[in-house]
């Protein structure tokens, strides 16, 4: 009789301690919602160094960490649906991949944490209240885009020293344009340089674009960031070769099509920063409480071919100054 008892004694307790075990709820998979302006072959690279900016921090796609992508194509009027699923989602974060998406995202949600990717002036866009005290649910990194765009005339000065006209392609619409416009205007003045504004809002306007730069007797055009830019970066260097105009670029993936110059923040860099922020975020931090980060590396590339192309010779002492030099 005693062993009967013990036995149901035993069984009785094996199934006790099984049932928190069989009860338990499996570990919640963090959810991150990637918003973008312009299509994934345009953003491969950026997202390659943001997955693997997450590796380094332990998150593996797929396993501990899902990333919900949402690409507008290059078609801006796509954003605020696109920012509205993710919130719909209920997402932890929201990754957004430049100023025109964060724009619609902020305006889907004033409570999700939204992380910044890049932004070329976030408190002059007002996305945050400063970049020590964000305030708000936004965060992220700023890539100094406006004060850059005056170095970017400093260089096209020295390599074209009878500099007088540039071209400035932009999209009146991205936020960040004006801001970038004005500093330009005051480097520009600094190096006795006219500037022409055109602006690109479709496709479409890339040629006509080339057409008012050639008509303005431009000697150089420098191509501000934009989806529809971006999108299209195969058909501005090809028409940059078909008019010999040397030409600065917003984004180094222009230099993978044929680009000649592009100096900046290191895109791969801030993305592969970006997952830090996702790191804090999903530990706890509030997006008000963590500060806005500016570049710490800094990119040169000069492509010879290109310069070859139309003619132009690069000076040497530009050209010790270069990161990287594709020739």
């Amino acid at each position: 009789m005693s062993k009967k008892i013990f036995a149901l004694a035993l069984s009785a307790m094996l199934l006790a301690l099984s049932i928190p075990t069989e009860a338990q709820q499996p570990t919640k998979v963090p959810r991150i919602g990637y918003l973008a302006a312009s299509s994934l072959s345009a953003n491969a690279t950026r997202m390659e160094a943001f997955r693997r900016g997450l590796l380094e921090l332990g998150y593996v796609e797929g396993k501990n960490i899902v990333i919900e992508y949402r690409y507008a194509d290059g078609n801006t009027d796509r954003l605020p649906a696109l920012a509205a699923e993710l919130v719909g989602l209920k997402v932890d974060i929201i990754v957004s991949g430049g100023p025109t998406a964060t724009r619609p995202a902020k305006e889907a949600t004033n409570t999700m944490p939204i992380v910044m990717a890049f932004d070329d002036d976030p408190v002059g866009n007002g996305f945050v209240a400063s970049l020590a005290r964000p305030g708000g649910n936004i965060t992220g990194l700023s890539t100094l885009a406006p004060e850059i765009n005056g170095k970017k005339l400093e260089l096209l000065k020295e390599i074209i020293p009878r500099l007088s006209r540039v071209a400035v392609f932009g999209n009146s619409t991205r936020p960040g344009t004006a801001q970038s416009l004005k500093e330009m205007e005051l480097a520009a003045k600094a190096f006795g340089v006219r500037l022409q504004n055109v602006d690109v809002l479709h496709p479409k306007d890339i040629e006509s674009g080339f057409q008012a730069a050639s008509k303005g007797r431009a000697d150089a055009v420098l191509v501000l960031g934009s989806p529809v830019l971006n999108s299209q970066r195969t058909q501005i260097a090809d028409f940059a070769v078909k008019n010999r105009l040397p030409v600065a670029y917003a984004q180094p993936e222009f230099m993978d099509v044929g680009g000649l110059m592009y100096y900046g923040a290191s895109f791969t860099d801030i993305f592969r920063r970006a997952a830090t922020y996702v790191d804090k975020i999903l530990k706890g931090r509030k997006p008000a409480d963590l500060p806005v980060e500016q570049p710490i590396k800094f990119e040169f590339i000069i492509n010879l071919k290109a310069a070859k192309q139309i003619g132009l010779t690069i000076p040497a002492n530009v050209l010790v100054r270069a990161d990287k030099v594709i020739k």
